[in-house]
């Protein structure tokens, strides 16, 4: 077997694999040139994917202890597996809202994740107590988010489980209104990335208190889950690393950021007996490191309720675990992917630590900028959702930016 790369060069390799290819859970952002670049460079992190994870080495750091997630009394956990779609604001807001309600009624599917601060925002960040008050989430009295709202209203009457996404630290609106809590270049200037959209630096511990905020917000209108999305921080994290000056006064690594932010809001939103579920890269599951963006997944597991590894097909490069064509073989790239996750939670219970539910994203759309592709229709869901069954992960949300989804029956 090779030898596995130095681990600095992992770090540099795992960091510049992932520069543009994700926005959060979305894939469709995703170019081919960026595809291509990312191919090229997981085969040479495939040997790091293919290591066991029963090799994971468990470090503790003093300053943040992982714990096990508390279960108040009043914490409303779903009976049933969940099975979701996700929707956009503006597509919920709209007349095909009541073809995706008619969708859920014809089929397993039972829960939707809804955008809350994206697109039509319920909320706006504003200043409670005067010029010098507390940041925080002020609901907006636009017709669109009263609208919006209504939406969510008539979902809990018929019993949608409803998950609430939040986008957590790419968030420009929050960067701009706080600018002290934006990332920052070493010279004092904001920070933008390459589509010139600042970011919230995760290791402000004053800004976490915005989307813990919101989340509580959501819990009030009858969301039953928080999904924390963007929890992390920029991709490309050794080019970011050398242009930026993080407010890091605690001396944390970006993972252990990660997992205080996640403990403080699993503990608040616990309080009002609503769980939350944290978004991850794909190979998080699969890699050791964090990827330079501070998800590692057992400094996360252990901090959430659920966990929810984005492993789409298309985003896998050729030749992965053996696999030519990874977007045509969604079967197995689910398998082994989820797989790898379940290895990463058994290896944490068998030291007594308690872990998240595993309940991926997977993929509901068609990657037409890489070559070879398929269109992914109600055959390539069904493949996925099997694939996972055989892991014993019976949750799963499907993805699609234009919330189009084709009618299946597993």
């Amino acid at each position: 077997m090779p030898a596995r790369p130095p681990i600095l060069l992992r770090i540099v390799l795992l960091s510049i694999a992932f520069v543009s290819l994700y926005s959060g859970c979305s894939a469709e952002s995703s170019t081919p040139s960026t595809t291509h670049d990312l191919r090229r460079l997981e085969k040479s992190l495939q040997q790091v994917s293919e290591k066991p994870v029963n090799d994971l080495r468990l470090k503790r750091n003093s300053s943040v202890k992982a714990s096990a997630p508390s279960k108040p009394s009043n914490l409303k956990v779903p009976s049933q597996a969940v099975r979701a779609i996700y929707v956009t604001s503006y597509v919920a807001n709209g007349s095909r809202m009541n073809e995706l309600i008619d969708l859920v009624n014809r089929t397993e599917l039972n829960a939707m994740v809804l955008d809350v601060n994206s697109g039509i925002a319920l909320t706006v960040p504003g200043r409670a107590g005067g010029k010098n008050g507390t940041v925080k989430p002020i609901p907006s009295a636009r017709k669109s988010a009263e609208h919006y709202r209504e939406v969510i209203r008539k979902l809990k009457r018929q019993n949608v489980y409803l998950i609430a996404r939040v986008v957590t630290f790419k968030n420009p609106e929050l960067a701009k209104a706080v600018p002290n809590w934006a990332i920052k270049r070493k010279n004092g200037t904001s920070w933008t990335d390459r589509n010139g959209t600042p970011w919230v630096d995760p290791y402000k511990q004053a800004s976490w208190e915005y989307p813990i905020a919101l989340a509580e917000y959501a819990a009030t209108l009858g969301f039953d889950e928080v999904q924390f999305d963007y929890v992390r921080f920029p991709e490309n994290g050794v080019k970011v690393d050398r242009e930026v000056k993080y407010a890091n006064t605690q001396g944390w690594s970006k993972d252990e950021a990660i997992a205080a932010f996640l403990r403080r809001a699993r503990s608040r939103l616990h309080k009002v007996g609503v769980p939350i579920s944290a978004d991850v890269f794909g190979m998080v599951g699969s890699s050791y490191d964090d990827m330079g963006i501070g998800q590692k997944w057992k400094a996360i597991a252990p901090e959430v309720d659920v966990i929810s590894p984005m492993v789409y097909p298309s985003h896998y490069s050729e030749g992965i675990w053996s696999i030519a064509y990874p977007d045509l073989s969604p079967g197995p790239i689910v398998k082994h992917a989820l797989s790898d996750a379940a290895n990463h939670n058994r290896k944490l219970n068998g030291k007594g630590i308690a872990t998240a539910k595993i309940r991926p994203w997977l993929q509901s759309f068609t990657a037409s900028w890489i070559h070879p592709h398929q269109k992914y229709g109600a055959a390539q869901i069904r493949e996925q959702i099997a694939a996972a069954r055989k892991e014993g992960i019976h949750s799963y949300m499907l993805w699609n930016s234009s919330c189009k989804y084709p009618e299946f029956k597993t």
